[in-house]
């Protein structure tokens, strides 16, 4: 399934949930404040709802894990702080290569 398929199915599976119902300008077109197309809108509709993309939030994660790591000082406790900053890394790299891939099939 490709990626506006799934999006599509997602819009719909939201729509008839009733999820879409009463939300903050239903019915009028979207404002073009700063790029443009789909992802640009989708950006905007994630701001308005204070969402943040999981990439953005790794990346909060990540540097919140590297100043734990950096105030650790015992060395059993430091061991467990890089095995969860690695395990974050790992999760932001996921994420920032799908990006990538997801961008270069479109």
């Amino acid at each position: 399934m490709k990626w506006h398929e799934l999006a599509e199915h997602q819009i719909r599976k939201a729509q008839t949930e009733g999820q879409l119902d009463g939300l903050a300008g239903a019915g009028k077109p979207l404002k073009h404040e700063g790029g443009n197309g789909v992802d640009a809108a989708g950006f905007r509709i994630m701001a308005e709802a204070g969402v943040l993309p999981r990439e953005i939030e790794l990346k909060k994660a990540v540097e919140a894990q590297q100043k734990v790591l950096a105030e650790t000082q015992e060395p059993a406790a430091r061991k467990r702080e890089m095995a969860k900053l690695a395990d974050l890394q790992l999760r932001l790299s996921i994420e920032q290569e799908a990006r990538q891939k997801y961008y270069r099939t479109r």
